[in-house]
């Protein structure tokens, strides 16, 4: 009996694969012995992560670069055909800003680069590597939507709305790509504490025993927290699990909403009395 060659990694793309959610999808994929192509903008914070993968024995290659300009998709686009493959694909770039303090007063320079950030990019990124997983005839994209593209958001209804595009997205393509063996699911993140948005600048002060008042789990997220669902998504063991967007978010999609502060100056989604 012949013994077995060895096992061939996967490869992973993660956007915005340094910091935050995507730095801990990027550990955790590695960790689990996939190369990963860590795109990002921030070269410093993408060769931080990836030394910190390399340090632990993990495979990775950075691509630096705005995923929402084509020279960077190509460049990712590149970086997976001189392998040969892709396994999974990470969409975790977005942002709610540049924001403003409500539509009305928002500008259509602000919506385009929300609209690039949040939906366009997923666009261009899947439609790039999607032909090399039809010709192998697997694959599992993971989007990141938001949980604010299922429940109103005040001061962020571009941003929202981009988001539900994403879930959107999703479940079509997914309904597609079936035939080929390709999965398409999301994940709907909420309060999560990452640079982007800290715990204490969300907080702003108000008492951290309120948290259970609204996040029916008691406390945010950490990024591992969403990066195990990622995972758990891009894995076999979700091997008939397409099309659909799942909120990892403590409960709140579930129990919470906006209300309109005492003061009427803009909204909250936080108590701010017991």
């Amino acid at each position: 009996m012949s013994a077995a060659g060895p096992t061939v990694p996967r490869v992973s793309v993660v956007t915005g694969g340094a910091l935050g959610i995507g730095g801990a999808v990027s550990r955790r994929l590695a960790g689990l012995g996939d190369l990963v192509i860590l795109n990002d903008i921030d070269a410093a914070a993408a060769e931080k992560t990836a030394a910190e993968i390399t340090e632990s024995g993990g495979r990775v290659i950075t691509v630096i670069g705005d995923v929402v300009e084509d020279r960077t998709v190509a460049a990712l686009t590149e970086a997976v055909a001189v392998r040969g493959r892709v396994d999974v694909l990470v969409n975790n770039v977005g942002d709610f800003r540049p924001a403003s303090r409500d539509f009305l007063h928002s500008r259509p320079d602000q919506w385009q680069r929300l609209y690039e950030l949040n939906l366009l990019h997923v666009l261009k990124v899947t439609h790039a590597l999607l032909p090399t997983m039809v010709e192998q005839r697997s694959g599992s994209i993971v989007n990141n939507s938001t949980v604010e593209a299922f429940r109103g958001i005040p001061a962020n209804a571009a941003y929202s709305g981009y988001n539900a595009g994403v879930s959107a997205f999703t479940k079509s393509l997914a309904v597609e790509t079936g035939q080929y063996g390709v999965r398409v699911n999301a994940i709907a993140p909420d309060l999560a504490d990452t640079p982007q948005t800290p715990h204490d600048a969300m907080l702003r002060g108000r008492d951290p025993e309120l948290l259970r008042s609204w996040i029916p789990l008691g406390r945010f997220g950490h990024v591992n927290d969403y990066a195990s669902v990622v995972a758990f998504l891009a894995s076999d063991e979700a091997r008939f699990v397409t099309g659909h967007t799942v909120p990892v978010d403590g409960g709140t999609l579930a129990a919470s909403g906006w209300y309109a502060r005492e003061d009427r100056k803009g909204w909250t989604n936080m108590p701010n009395h017991p």
